[in-house]
């Protein structure tokens, strides 16, 4: 196991690794495998890069992100602009509804909601206003259709860990129940445990996934 200092460095390398990230703004904490980020970036796009950043760094089994969003003067905007170009960004994007997304910003914080069919869509739509000038956070509220879950829901997410090269299935378990998924067992670092997590929700008719695997390098 690393210890907390090798741990330390490895993500501070990765940061600098991470061309969209400035990593001279950002100090690192760890405690007992639990990474802190602290510091300020000039937008809500650099802090989401550090914290993916963070996570692909093996032996990291949590991260708080606590880095400030200090928007420089050429990217301040108002919340009209930003619901605005919000609205235009998710209206352009063909994988997204034309309907079902709402958007609220309050000083620069966007707040989505709605409802649309998959959990891509979801993924999406957030990703799609994450990068705007003025964002300075994003909360994804979006919500899920039900659909009829599939009998077999459970044996397609273990068939879909047994095709990945990035998941060890053999040490995952899956409990599947009214399009709740449940995923446990252990997993050798925070990308393993992500890939797992997608692979479920790709399942048809999954609705929530709760993810209580754990990281054991």
């Amino acid at each position: 196991m690393k210890s907390e200092l090798a741990l330390k460095n490895d993500v501070e390398e990765e940061l600098r690794w991470e061309p969209a990230v400035n990593a001279a703004h950002i100090g690192v904490s760890v405690k007992q495998g639990i990474v802190t980020l602290i510091g300020h970036v000039p937008s809500y796009a650099e802090k989401y890069g550090a914290e993916k950043a963070a996570q692909r760094v093996r032996g990291v089994k949590a991260l708080a992100n606590e880095l400030d969003v200090r928007l420089p003067g050429s990217h301040q905007r108002t919340d009209e602009d930003i619901a605005a170009a919000c609205v235009a960004v998710v209206a352009a994007h063909v994988t997204l509804p034309a309907e079902g997304i709402t958007v609220v910003v309050n000083k620069g914080w966007i707040t989505l909601t709605g409802k649309v069919d998959w959990q891509y869509q979801k993924v999406t739509a957030a990703a799609a206003v994450r990068y705007l000038a003025g964002v300075i956070g994003v909360t994804n509220d979006i919500q899920l259709a039900m659909h009829p879950t599939a009998h077999d829901v459970q044996d397609k997410i273990t068939a879909a860990l047994k095709r990945s090269a990035e998941v060890d299935a053999s040490k995952i378990t899956v409990e599947a129940r009214d399009g709740k998924v449940a995923l446990h067992g252990t997993v050798r670092s925070w990308a393993e445990r992500e890939e797992a997590q997608l692979a479920a929700w790709a399942a048809p008719g999954v609705i929530a996934v709760t993810n209580d695997i754990a990281i054991s390098p």
